[in-house]
């Protein structure tokens, strides 16, 4: 995070006259006088927030300042002591929208001041500053259009990074743990951070990361309990459990444990399911546009897995645009991957209400007891996301084609759209490696031991070693991973408008990435560790012309190398020393048909 020293030694080292020319221009500069005018008052009224941590300042310490706003870019965030003396902020920007601005000061003396927000050198929101007084940061009262850009402004934060970069993490917590990261890294200023347990699963994830929130903002949060649907329903959930703890001031991190404890108790991958016009559910469906889909959003597919959008990287003329988003596995890790048909599934089945979803607002009734706003309360409202079906409305292939219109709105270069889903594809291979590793460590902890293997669709959906180190669910989305690859050239004849075509036909479009696919999927691979801890390198080509083993591979008591698909008697397959039971086998040749045609059981 860009740092800026900022004491009364930097004014006291300009002469007078050097200040006297530093203020001629500074209020020469366009709108500023009116803007030094209006930071007097240090209001914010309009659609941008400033956000100060931690909640009591010290002198000597880092102080963070986050700018956010809903109805356009912001240009400059700057620091006016009491003497009216102005700073301009070193600050790195994300986002749109919300967008925001984020520096911080490093050894501010004591002192009240304030920082302002610009936009073209018009005053944007002013937010008064006291550094080593004894009063505190001003804490929202509700969530509202300000707490939500917030919240999204945070998680853009926590998992910003460079579209290349590969973020895997073996939980959440080192990236909490991270003060550059975090911006509300100890804001309660009670070193509440300090060895807090934070290892959420696919399900918990979004519910965690929204209640840390509410915990170092002070807002409330709320959760069902909810069942598990049926094949010809989605879940259902009872009556919200609405948690105020957090709203009384600063809370220790016992307080968190606690409310944690409550959710990973009552949340399962049925919260995020439930049907697109419940209105008993901690999630409601939003439309599908950038000005609805900011990063916190959570993606439920349609089989249980859930993902939370943390950043769109925009299109530019060498570059595709990328939604990005995060998800947990069953082992606690988390990883951050991109947006396409091989991580974000969507299908219409009658037992899931699966798509986009923000959490569901509380507000405070004229008795001032907080309730959960209903759909139609939501359609029209200024505050929050409106509610939407829409998405009930989209067959899968209108879905995806909707979203790659909103991630690269001047389209795609078929090569370009080839690579970006040639890079998914090996980023979701590179995963699994991770998660066949984990299942290899746990083996060598605990030789000779065989795990359990659930029956029927409970395979998917379990408890212990069985759910933390096996990969159905990643397999499955491997194969269909695999079929999203092979099937692109065909994607150009069906839906040319998601691509520039140059003069070309689709027809002629569609043989060129048939043979690119045939170049590239040779010069790409990736690299797994066998059993005696060798490493193997597996082309793509390799990879995919092993689709049908994958059906067979999620077994965490098979060796590494079958579950790579090596095949016996091959030099690939001669470390392996470990196999599945012959039950287990029984069982896995039963359910085989699930995977070869990539449909889940309910």
């Amino acid at each position: 995070m860009t740092t800026l020293s900022f004491s009364k030694s930097i004014m006291e080292k300009l002469s007078t006259r050097s200040m006297g020319y530093l203020l001629a221009c500074l209020l020469a500069w366009p709108g500023i006088s009116a803007a030094l005018a209006e930071a007097a008052s240090c209001e914010e009224t309009g659609e941008t927030h400033i956000w100060i941590s931690p909640l009591k300042p010290k002198a000597d310490g880092q102080v963070k300042i986050m700018a956010v706003s809903t109805d356009g870019p912001l240009s400059e965030l700057a620091l006016i002591d009491s003497q009216d003396r102005r700073v301009p902020l070193q600050f790195h920007r994300r986002g749109g929208p919300p967008w925001s601005l984020v520096a911080s000061l490093d050894g501010g003396d004591e002192g009240n001041y304030r920082v302002v927000a610009s936009r073209d050198g018009e005053l944007a929101a002013c937010h008064p500053l006291s550094i080593g007084g004894s009063g505190t940061q001003s804490r929202p009262k509700a969530w509202g259009l300000a707490s939500e850009a917030f919240y999204a402004a945070w998680i853009e934060e926590l998992f910003g990074a460079p579209p290349e970069d590969n973020i895997s993490l073996p939980s959440l917590e080192p990236v909490l743990r991270n003060t550059e990261r975090n911006f509300l890294y100890n804001h309660l200023g009670l070193n509440e951070d300090k060895g807090l347990p934070l290892t959420p699963d696919c399900a918990d994830l979004p519910y965690t990361l929204r209640a840390y929130f509410a915990w170092k903002v002070g807002l409330p949060i709320a959760f069902r309990a909810c069942g598990r649907g049926s094949a010809n329903a989605p879940p259902h959930c009872g009556a919200a459990t609405v948690n105020t703890e957090f709203t009384h001031g600063s809370s220790a991190q016992a307080a968190f444990k606690i409310v944690s404890r409550q959710l990973a108790d009552a949340v399962h991958s049925g919260s995020a399911r439930t049907g697109l016009e419940d209105e008993s559910t901690d999630l409601y469906p939003i439309p599908l546009s950038r000005e609805t889909l900011w990063p916190g959003t959570v993606y439920a597919d349609p089989y249980g897995h859930v993902l939370v959008l943390v950043e769109w990287v925009p299109q530019t003329g060498d570059s595709p645009g990328i939604l990005l988003a995060v998800d947990a596995q069953p082992d606690n890790s988390v990883t951050r991957k991109r947006f396409w048909e091989g991580t974000f599934l969507f299908a219409n089945i009658k037992s899931a209400g699966p798509g986009f979803k923000a959490f569901r607002p509380l507000v405070r009734t004229a008795s001032g007891s907080l309730r959960a706003l209903s759909n139609d309360e939501l359609v029209d409202n200024p505050g929050f996301a409106p509610f939407s079906s829409e998405q009930d409305q989209l067959s899968p292939g209108d879905f995806y084609a909707r979203l790659a219109k909103l991630a690269n709105p001047k389209g795609l270069d078929p090569k370009q759209a080839y690579e970006a889903t040639l890079d998914a594809l090996v980023e979701q291979i590179e995963t699994r490696v991770t998660s066949v590793d984990n299942g290899e460590a746990y083996f060598r902890k605990n030789p000779g031991s065989v795990i359990p293997m659930p029956g029927g669709a409970a395979i998917f959906q379990t408890i212990g070693p069985w759910e933390d180190y096996s990969t159905p669910s990643r397999d499955m989305r491997l194969i269909i991973a695999i079929n999203v690859l092979n099937d692109l050239p065909e994607k150009i004849v069906l839906h040319p408008e998601l691509f520039v075509m140059n003069g070309k036909s689709p027809e002629q479009a569609k043989a060129e990435i048939e043979q690119y696919h045939a170049r590239r999927i040779q010069e790409r691979s990736i690299r797994y560790t066998r059993t005696d801890g060798s490493p193997w390198e597996l082309s793509v080509a390799e990879v995919l012309a092993r689709k049908s083993a994958y059906e067979m591979t999620y077994n965490p008591n098979d060796c590494a190398e079958l579950r790579w698909g090596a095949k016996p008697g091959a030099e690939e397959y001669s470390t392996c020393r470990r196999h599945a039971p012959t039950e287990q086998r029984a069982k896995m040749e039963q359910y085989r048909i699930w995977f070869r045609e990539a449909r889940r059981p309910t």
